[in-house]
């Protein structure tokens, strides 16, 4: 089986190789356009991002599955937490999971609100660069409890349902 993860960052294709192990897959990497924000600020556009990234993937060569990943931040009350959302399709049926919700603290959020980019920000908070292609905000938040890498391979993992049992 061949999938396709629609980004070229190290840390989404890890999550994609460790949540497709069993399957015996081969994982590529496409450079694909998610087609929304390079900050998505709500659920629904994330998710839309996912979904796009599967998509564009899948279209992008000769690939079973196309995966697509998305990171964003959603307003819960007055909070924002970051987020993640995960498709995967096959051209027909589409899969879609999410990651935890981490509470962002008031610095950060105020920054994001603000307009800022979330992994600037976190890379100027932690004094470090592409902290997005490292451990992410998720794992900064939780001293690595959860880092990017796990927070995205759950969402995935949600998203391949379809794919691996007949409940869908």
């Amino acid at each position: 089986m061949r999938i396709a993860v629609g980004s070229e960052n190290p840390v989404k294709r890890e999550a994609t190789e460790r949540a497709t192990a069993a399957l015996n897959a081969t994982v590529a990497t496409e450079a694909v356009d998610s087609g929304v924000s390079e900050q998505p600020m709500t659920d629904a556009e994330t998710r839309k991002g996912a979904r796009n990234r599967a998509e564009r993937a899948l279209a992008a060569g000769d690939y079973d599955l196309g995966v697509g990943l998305e990171g964003g931040v959603t307003s819960l009350d007055d909070d924002l937490l970051l987020t993640m959302w995960a498709a995967v399709t096959d051209g027909e049926t589409v899969g879609v999971g999410g990651g935890p919700r981490l509470l962002l603290p008031d610095e950060i959020a105020e920054r994001v609100r603000a307009g800022e980019e979330l992994g600037p920000v976190m890379d100027d908070v932690v004094g470090a660069e592409n902290v997005a292609r490292a451990n992410g905000a998720a794992g900064v938040l939780t001293g690595d409890l959860v880092n990017r890498e796990s927070a995205l391979r759950h969402a995935l993992a949600g998203a391949l349902g379809p794919f691996v049992t007949d409940y869908y």
